[in-house]
Protein backbone atom coordinates (compact mmCIF):
# COMPACT_ATOMS: atom_id res chain seq x y z
CA UNK A 1 0.00 0.00 0.00
CA UNK A 2 1.43 3.99 -1.03
CA UNK A 3 2.18 5.91 1.81
CA UNK A 4 -0.14 7.99 0.97
CA UNK A 5 -3.04 5.39 1.45
CA UNK A 6 -1.23 4.45 4.50
CA UNK A 7 -1.61 7.55 5.82
CA UNK A 8 -5.11 8.41 5.01
CA UNK A 9 -5.90 5.22 6.34
CA UNK A 10 -4.31 5.79 9.60
CA UNK A 11 -5.91 9.02 9.70
CA UNK A 12 -9.56 7.78 9.23
CA UNK A 13 -9.04 4.97 11.99
CA UNK A 14 -7.34 7.79 14.18
CA UNK A 15 -10.70 9.92 13.68
CA UNK A 16 -13.19 6.96 14.18
CA UNK A 17 -11.58 5.87 17.48
CA UNK A 18 -11.44 9.69 19.07
CA UNK A 19 -14.76 10.40 17.68
CA UNK A 20 -16.07 9.23 21.09
CA UNK A 21 -14.01 11.26 23.05
CA UNK A 22 -14.31 14.54 20.72
CA UNK A 23 -18.34 13.93 21.42
CA UNK A 24 -17.38 13.97 25.10
CA UNK A 25 -15.76 16.93 25.32
CA UNK A 26 -17.88 19.08 22.55
CA UNK A 27 -19.24 21.51 24.36
CA UNK A 28 -22.00 22.08 21.90
CA UNK A 29 -23.32 18.96 20.23
CA UNK A 30 -24.62 19.52 16.35
CA UNK A 31 -28.50 18.91 17.41
CA UNK A 32 -28.21 21.92 19.91
CA UNK A 33 -31.02 24.37 19.19
CA UNK A 34 -29.49 28.18 19.01
CA UNK A 35 -32.98 29.20 17.22
CA UNK A 36 -35.17 30.89 19.42
CA UNK A 37 -37.80 30.74 16.75
CA UNK A 38 -37.44 26.54 16.76
CA UNK A 39 -38.36 26.90 20.34
CA UNK A 40 -41.85 25.36 20.49
CA UNK A 41 -45.28 26.07 22.25
CA UNK A 42 -45.12 24.65 25.58
CA UNK A 43 -47.05 24.18 28.96
CA UNK A 44 -45.49 24.59 32.20
CA UNK A 45 -46.80 22.60 35.09
CA UNK A 46 -48.60 24.62 37.57
CA UNK A 47 -46.48 25.00 40.89
CA UNK A 48 -49.93 25.29 42.61
CA UNK A 49 -52.02 22.49 41.30
CA UNK A 50 -51.75 18.95 43.05
CA UNK A 51 -51.84 16.07 41.23
CA UNK A 52 -55.51 15.60 42.01
CA UNK A 53 -56.13 19.33 40.37
CA UNK A 54 -56.47 20.99 44.24
CA UNK A 55 -55.19 24.26 43.92
CA UNK A 56 -53.11 25.89 46.66
CA UNK A 57 -53.89 28.81 47.92
CA UNK A 58 -51.78 29.31 51.16
CA UNK A 59 -48.58 28.49 52.68
CA UNK A 60 -50.12 25.25 54.81
CA UNK A 61 -51.53 23.04 52.05
CA UNK A 62 -47.94 24.27 49.87
CA UNK A 63 -45.95 22.95 52.57
CA UNK A 64 -48.25 20.07 53.78
CA UNK A 65 -48.92 18.14 50.18
CA UNK A 66 -48.10 20.15 47.00
CA UNK A 67 -44.56 20.92 47.97
CA UNK A 68 -43.74 16.76 48.91
CA UNK A 69 -45.17 16.19 45.52
CA UNK A 70 -42.82 18.17 43.56
CA UNK A 71 -40.08 17.19 45.47
CA UNK A 72 -40.78 13.55 44.98
CA UNK A 73 -41.14 13.73 41.33
CA UNK A 74 -37.75 15.85 40.96
CA UNK A 75 -36.30 12.65 43.12
CA UNK A 76 -37.88 10.33 40.98
CA UNK A 77 -37.89 11.65 37.45
CA UNK A 78 -34.69 14.10 37.48
CA UNK A 79 -32.09 13.47 40.95
CA UNK A 80 -32.50 10.62 42.10
CA UNK A 81 -33.13 9.44 45.57
CA UNK A 82 -30.68 10.41 48.30
CA UNK A 83 -30.43 6.92 50.44
CA UNK A 84 -30.58 7.24 54.17
CA UNK A 85 -26.52 6.95 54.85
CA UNK A 86 -25.71 6.66 58.58
CA UNK A 87 -22.61 8.72 59.19
CA UNK A 88 -20.10 8.60 62.07
CA UNK A 89 -18.60 12.27 61.22
CA UNK A 90 -15.02 12.58 62.98
CA UNK A 91 -13.66 16.35 62.17
CA UNK A 92 -10.10 17.07 62.55
CA UNK A 93 -8.82 20.65 62.13
CA UNK A 94 -5.65 19.32 59.90
CA UNK A 95 -4.04 23.13 60.27
CA UNK A 96 -5.26 26.61 61.49
CA UNK A 97 -3.65 29.62 60.99
CA UNK A 98 -4.98 32.92 62.33
CA UNK A 99 -3.47 35.52 60.35
CA UNK A 100 -3.96 33.95 56.51
CA UNK A 101 -3.89 36.56 53.84
CA UNK A 102 -1.88 38.83 55.34
CA UNK A 103 -3.78 38.63 58.97
CA UNK A 104 -7.21 39.19 57.05
CA UNK A 105 -8.48 36.02 57.89
CA UNK A 106 -8.41 32.65 60.17
CA UNK A 107 -8.20 29.84 57.61
CA UNK A 108 -8.82 26.05 58.84
CA UNK A 109 -8.59 23.21 57.11
CA UNK A 110 -10.36 20.40 58.12
CA UNK A 111 -10.96 16.78 57.42
CA UNK A 112 -14.36 15.69 57.66
CA UNK A 113 -14.43 11.52 58.26
CA UNK A 114 -17.96 10.57 57.37
CA UNK A 115 -17.43 6.92 57.63
CA UNK A 116 -15.36 4.25 59.80
CA UNK A 117 -13.65 2.53 56.97
CA UNK A 118 -10.56 4.48 56.18
CA UNK A 119 -11.19 4.31 52.32
CA UNK A 120 -14.35 5.73 52.33
CA UNK A 121 -15.20 8.93 51.12
CA UNK A 122 -14.26 12.06 53.16
CA UNK A 123 -14.36 15.61 52.91
CA UNK A 124 -11.31 17.64 53.11
CA UNK A 125 -12.97 21.08 53.69
CA UNK A 126 -11.11 24.50 53.67
CA UNK A 127 -12.50 27.48 55.77
CA UNK A 128 -11.63 31.07 55.61
CA UNK A 129 -13.08 33.14 58.51
CA UNK A 130 -13.03 37.08 58.18
CA UNK A 131 -10.69 38.43 61.41
CA UNK A 132 -12.59 41.66 61.37
CA UNK A 133 -16.50 39.83 62.89
CA UNK A 134 -17.28 41.03 65.80
CA UNK A 135 -20.09 37.77 65.92
CA UNK A 136 -20.31 34.68 64.04
CA UNK A 137 -20.17 35.15 60.39
CA UNK A 138 -22.63 34.40 57.80
CA UNK A 139 -21.04 32.21 55.13
CA UNK A 140 -20.79 31.13 51.44
CA UNK A 141 -20.43 27.43 51.04
CA UNK A 142 -19.69 25.77 47.74
CA UNK A 143 -17.98 23.07 45.58
CA UNK A 144 -14.95 23.90 43.65
CA UNK A 145 -12.34 21.40 41.27
CA UNK A 146 -9.27 21.79 44.00
CA UNK A 147 -8.86 23.56 46.92
CA UNK A 148 -5.63 24.68 45.81
CA UNK A 149 -7.46 26.04 42.87
CA UNK A 150 -9.14 28.73 44.70
CA UNK A 151 -6.52 30.91 45.97
CA UNK A 152 -2.61 31.52 45.17
CA UNK A 153 -2.10 30.59 48.99
CA UNK A 154 0.83 28.28 49.27
CA UNK A 155 -0.37 26.90 52.36
CA UNK A 156 -3.32 25.48 51.13
CA UNK A 157 -3.50 21.86 50.88
CA UNK A 158 -4.28 20.11 47.48
CA UNK A 159 -7.40 18.23 47.56
CA UNK A 160 -6.80 14.23 46.44
CA UNK A 161 -7.68 13.25 42.81
CA UNK A 162 -7.62 16.63 41.44
CA UNK A 163 -5.23 17.88 38.82
CA UNK A 164 -6.39 21.68 39.64
CA UNK A 165 -2.97 24.24 39.39
CA UNK A 166 -2.80 26.19 42.31
CA UNK A 167 -4.70 29.32 42.21
CA UNK A 168 -5.69 28.29 38.78
CA UNK A 169 -9.66 29.25 39.58
CA UNK A 170 -8.36 32.21 41.91
CA UNK A 171 -11.04 34.69 39.24
CA UNK A 172 -13.49 32.85 40.39
CA UNK A 173 -13.53 33.06 44.17
CA UNK A 174 -12.19 36.86 44.92
CA UNK A 175 -12.00 35.27 48.59
CA UNK A 176 -10.70 39.06 49.97
CA UNK A 177 -13.67 40.65 49.05
CA UNK A 178 -15.79 38.31 50.34
CA UNK A 179 -13.85 38.18 53.37
CA UNK A 180 -13.94 42.20 54.17
CA UNK A 181 -17.68 42.59 53.26
CA UNK A 182 -17.80 39.96 56.87
CA UNK A 183 -18.51 36.67 55.28
CA UNK A 184 -16.77 33.63 55.47
CA UNK A 185 -16.17 30.86 52.79
CA UNK A 186 -16.31 27.23 52.85
CA UNK A 187 -15.46 25.17 50.01
CA UNK A 188 -14.13 21.57 49.34
CA UNK A 189 -13.66 19.55 45.93
CA UNK A 190 -16.55 17.77 44.72
CA UNK A 191 -14.24 14.68 44.27
CA UNK A 192 -14.09 14.40 47.81
CA UNK A 193 -17.55 12.99 47.40
CA UNK A 194 -17.38 11.90 43.80
CA UNK A 195 -15.19 11.91 40.75
CA UNK A 196 -16.01 14.42 37.94
CA UNK A 197 -13.65 15.51 34.98
CA UNK A 198 -11.48 17.74 37.14
CA UNK A 199 -10.72 14.19 38.57
CA UNK A 200 -7.43 12.01 37.85
CA UNK A 201 -8.79 11.10 34.95
CA UNK A 202 -11.05 7.79 36.34
CA UNK A 203 -13.74 9.68 34.86
CA UNK A 204 -13.60 8.11 31.59
CA UNK A 205 -14.38 4.48 33.54
CA UNK A 206 -17.66 3.93 32.83
CA UNK A 207 -17.94 2.53 36.66
CA UNK A 208 -16.18 5.70 37.65
CA UNK A 209 -18.68 6.36 40.06
CA UNK A 210 -18.56 3.28 42.17
CA UNK A 211 -15.23 5.34 43.60
CA UNK A 212 -17.14 7.84 45.06
CA UNK A 213 -20.01 7.88 48.44
CA UNK A 214 -22.67 6.22 45.66
CA UNK A 215 -20.36 3.30 45.32
CA UNK A 216 -20.02 2.94 48.94
CA UNK A 217 -23.75 2.98 49.48
CA UNK A 218 -24.40 0.74 46.91
CA UNK A 219 -21.74 -1.72 48.70
CA UNK A 220 -23.20 -1.06 52.35
CA UNK A 221 -26.74 -1.88 50.64
CA UNK A 222 -25.45 -4.99 49.33
CA UNK A 223 -26.51 -3.82 45.69
CA UNK A 224 -24.42 -4.22 42.57
CA UNK A 225 -26.63 -2.10 40.39
CA UNK A 226 -28.38 1.17 40.17
CA UNK A 227 -31.90 1.37 39.99
CA UNK A 228 -33.75 4.00 37.82
CA UNK A 229 -34.37 6.17 40.77
CA UNK A 230 -31.05 5.94 42.49
CA UNK A 231 -29.29 9.01 42.96
CA UNK A 232 -27.12 10.87 40.17
CA UNK A 233 -23.69 12.83 40.70
CA UNK A 234 -25.33 16.03 41.67
CA UNK A 235 -27.24 14.44 44.11
CA UNK A 236 -24.09 12.63 45.58
CA UNK A 237 -22.74 16.67 46.10
CA UNK A 238 -25.40 17.87 46.71
CA UNK A 239 -25.07 15.63 50.24
CA UNK A 240 -21.85 16.33 50.48
CA UNK A 241 -22.78 20.31 50.83
CA UNK A 242 -25.29 19.49 53.68
CA UNK A 243 -22.79 17.08 55.36
CA UNK A 244 -20.15 20.19 55.28
CA UNK A 245 -22.96 22.19 56.77
CA UNK A 246 -23.28 19.72 59.35
CA UNK A 247 -19.69 20.77 60.08
CA UNK A 248 -20.45 24.14 60.03
CA UNK A 249 -23.12 24.00 62.68
CA UNK A 250 -20.54 22.94 65.24
CA UNK A 251 -17.92 25.99 64.53
CA UNK A 252 -18.51 28.65 66.90
CA UNK A 253 -17.41 31.52 64.51
CA UNK A 254 -20.09 30.98 61.80
CA UNK A 255 -23.61 31.53 62.12
CA UNK A 256 -24.87 28.72 61.14
CA UNK A 257 -28.33 29.95 59.89
CA UNK A 258 -26.59 32.00 57.85
CA UNK A 259 -25.14 29.72 54.89
CA UNK A 260 -25.54 30.59 51.49
CA UNK A 261 -25.50 27.79 49.01
CA UNK A 262 -23.49 28.78 45.65
CA UNK A 263 -22.46 27.01 42.55
CA UNK A 264 -21.70 28.26 39.21
CA UNK A 265 -22.55 25.63 35.98
CA UNK A 266 -22.57 21.86 37.04
CA UNK A 267 -22.08 23.14 40.66
CA UNK A 268 -24.84 25.69 39.98
CA UNK A 269 -27.21 22.55 39.56
CA UNK A 270 -26.02 21.06 42.29
CA UNK A 271 -26.55 24.38 44.70
CA UNK A 272 -30.30 24.34 43.76
CA UNK A 273 -31.13 20.75 44.56
CA UNK A 274 -28.82 20.81 47.63
CA UNK A 275 -31.39 24.04 48.61
CA UNK A 276 -34.71 22.21 47.69
CA UNK A 277 -34.06 19.09 50.11
CA UNK A 278 -32.09 20.57 53.15
CA UNK A 279 -34.21 23.92 54.41
CA UNK A 280 -31.17 24.45 56.68
CA UNK A 281 -29.72 26.47 53.15
CA UNK A 282 -30.55 30.06 53.96
CA UNK A 283 -29.67 31.54 50.50
CA UNK A 284 -29.65 29.69 47.31
CA UNK A 285 -27.47 30.67 43.90
CA UNK A 286 -27.19 29.69 40.71
CA UNK A 287 -24.74 30.95 38.75
CA UNK A 288 -24.87 29.82 34.63
CA UNK A 289 -26.31 26.63 35.60
CA UNK A 290 -28.60 25.63 32.79
CA UNK A 291 -30.19 22.53 32.02
CA UNK A 292 -30.75 20.65 34.88
CA UNK A 293 -30.21 23.56 37.14
CA UNK A 294 -32.64 26.52 36.41
CA UNK A 295 -32.99 26.87 32.74
CA UNK A 296 -36.29 25.31 31.75
CA UNK A 297 -36.06 22.06 30.40
CA UNK A 298 -39.42 22.21 27.73
CA UNK A 299 -37.86 24.96 26.04
CA UNK A 300 -35.39 22.85 24.41
CA UNK A 301 -32.36 24.97 23.53
CA UNK A 302 -28.87 24.81 24.26
CA UNK A 303 -28.16 22.14 26.91
CA UNK A 304 -31.12 19.75 26.46
CA UNK A 305 -32.18 17.12 28.22
CA UNK A 306 -30.22 14.35 25.71
CA UNK A 307 -27.03 16.67 26.19
CA UNK A 308 -26.61 16.04 30.32
CA UNK A 309 -24.51 13.28 31.12
CA UNK A 310 -25.96 10.38 32.34
CA UNK A 311 -23.89 10.35 35.38
CA UNK A 312 -24.99 13.39 36.79
CA UNK A 313 -28.71 12.44 36.77
CA UNK A 314 -30.48 9.47 37.67
CA UNK A 315 -31.22 6.81 35.37
CA UNK A 316 -35.08 7.79 35.01
CA UNK A 317 -33.65 11.24 33.19
CA UNK A 318 -32.99 9.23 30.40
CA UNK A 319 -36.56 8.92 29.55
CA UNK A 320 -37.26 12.34 28.52
CA UNK A 321 -34.41 13.36 26.29
CA UNK A 322 -36.39 15.03 23.08
CA UNK A 323 -39.56 13.92 25.46
CA UNK A 324 -39.38 16.78 27.81
CA UNK A 325 -43.27 17.60 27.11
CA UNK A 326 -43.83 14.18 29.31
CA UNK A 327 -41.79 15.84 32.49
CA UNK A 328 -44.31 15.56 35.57
CA UNK A 329 -42.13 18.83 36.63
CA UNK A 330 -39.68 21.65 35.23
CA UNK A 331 -37.30 23.91 36.39
CA UNK A 332 -39.41 26.69 37.80
CA UNK A 333 -40.48 24.23 39.99
CA UNK A 334 -37.01 23.66 41.71
CA UNK A 335 -36.75 27.62 42.28
CA UNK A 336 -40.26 27.23 43.97
CA UNK A 337 -38.91 24.43 46.54
CA UNK A 338 -36.57 27.11 47.99
CA UNK A 339 -39.67 29.38 48.97
CA UNK A 340 -39.75 31.25 51.43
CA UNK A 341 -36.02 31.51 51.11
CA UNK A 342 -33.92 33.87 48.91
CA UNK A 343 -32.86 32.89 45.93
CA UNK A 344 -30.67 34.24 43.31
CA UNK A 345 -30.04 32.86 38.90
CA UNK A 346 -28.00 35.02 36.84
CA UNK A 347 -26.50 34.29 33.30
CA UNK A 348 -24.44 35.57 30.80
CA UNK A 349 -24.80 36.93 27.56
CA UNK A 350 -22.90 34.92 25.86
CA UNK A 351 -23.51 31.54 27.76
CA UNK A 352 -26.14 29.95 24.95
CA UNK A 353 -25.68 26.49 26.33
CA UNK A 354 -26.94 27.59 29.64
CA UNK A 355 -30.03 29.15 28.06
CA UNK A 356 -30.30 32.70 29.85
CA UNK A 357 -33.54 33.61 28.58
CA UNK A 358 -34.41 29.38 30.20
CA UNK A 359 -33.00 30.94 33.31
CA UNK A 360 -34.70 34.10 33.72
CA UNK A 361 -38.09 32.38 32.67
CA UNK A 362 -37.48 29.80 35.09
CA UNK A 363 -36.79 31.81 38.05
CA UNK A 364 -40.13 34.34 36.48
CA UNK A 365 -42.80 31.18 36.61
CA UNK A 366 -41.55 29.97 40.26
CA UNK A 367 -42.99 33.67 41.97
CA UNK A 368 -46.23 32.27 42.16
CA UNK A 369 -45.07 30.25 45.37
CA UNK A 370 -43.08 33.56 46.56
CA UNK A 371 -46.35 35.81 46.11
CA UNK A 372 -48.12 32.42 48.42
CA UNK A 373 -45.59 33.94 51.26
CA UNK A 374 -46.70 37.39 50.62
CA UNK A 375 -43.00 37.73 48.84
CA UNK A 376 -41.98 39.61 45.94
CA UNK A 377 -40.34 37.86 43.11
CA UNK A 378 -38.33 39.48 40.08
CA UNK A 379 -40.53 42.76 39.90
CA UNK A 380 -40.07 42.59 36.32
CA UNK A 381 -42.05 40.02 33.28
CA UNK A 382 -38.84 40.41 30.44
CA UNK A 383 -35.19 39.66 30.77
CA UNK A 384 -33.68 42.66 32.08
CA UNK A 385 -30.67 44.69 29.81
CA UNK A 386 -27.55 43.17 30.53
CA UNK A 387 -25.77 43.70 34.04
CA UNK A 388 -28.84 45.57 35.06
CA UNK A 389 -30.03 43.11 39.14
CA UNK A 390 -33.53 43.02 39.38
CA UNK A 391 -35.59 41.14 42.13
CA UNK A 392 -35.94 40.93 46.01
CA UNK A 393 -36.77 37.47 47.03
CA UNK A 394 -35.95 36.37 43.66
CA UNK A 395 -32.72 37.79 42.61
CA UNK A 396 -31.63 37.91 38.91
CA UNK A 397 -28.93 39.29 36.04
CA UNK A 398 -28.09 38.92 33.06
CA UNK A 399 -23.90 39.68 33.07
CA UNK A 400 -22.03 40.76 29.88
CA UNK A 401 -19.57 38.44 28.68
CA UNK A 402 -18.89 34.31 28.95
CA UNK A 403 -19.90 31.29 30.85
CA UNK A 404 -17.56 31.81 33.86
CA UNK A 405 -18.29 33.55 36.92
CA UNK A 406 -16.70 36.88 37.69
CA UNK A 407 -16.10 39.50 40.18
CA UNK A 408 -19.21 40.94 39.01
CA UNK A 409 -21.25 37.86 39.46
CA UNK A 410 -20.19 38.28 43.43
CA UNK A 411 -20.83 41.91 43.87
CA UNK A 412 -24.42 41.21 43.08
CA UNK A 413 -24.56 37.89 45.18
CA UNK A 414 -22.94 39.71 47.93
CA UNK A 415 -25.02 42.57 48.28
CA UNK A 416 -28.36 40.09 48.08
CA UNK A 417 -27.10 38.55 50.88
CA UNK A 418 -26.37 41.66 52.19
CA UNK A 419 -30.11 42.48 51.81
CA UNK A 420 -31.41 39.30 53.21
CA UNK A 421 -29.03 39.13 56.04
CA UNK A 422 -29.66 42.53 56.96
CA UNK A 423 -25.93 43.66 57.21
CA UNK A 424 -24.42 46.77 56.50
CA UNK A 425 -20.47 47.04 55.29
CA UNK A 426 -18.73 49.85 54.39
CA UNK A 427 -16.30 47.57 51.98
CA UNK A 428 -18.43 48.13 49.31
Amino acid sequence: MPQTMKRAALLALTTFLLAPLAALHSAEPPDTNYDEAKVTAYTLPDPLVCLDGQRVADVKLWREKRRPEILRAFVENVYGRTPELKTEPRCEVTETDRNALGGLATRKQVTIRLFPEADAPRIDLLLFVPNAATKPAPAFLSLNYGNQGVHDDPAIKPSRDTKTKRGENASRWPLETILKRGYALATFAGADVEQDKHGSGTFMRPDAWRLGVRGYALRKAGRADRADDDWGTIGAWAWGLSRALDYLETVAAIDAKKVTVIGHSRTGKTALWAAAQDERFAIAISNNSGAGGAALARRIYGEAVTHSPEIWFCPNYRRFARNEAALPVDQHELIALIASRPVYVASATEDRWADPRGEFLSALHAEPVYRLFGLRGLGVSETPAADRPVGESIGYHLRTGKHDITAYDWQQYLNFADRHFKITTKSK
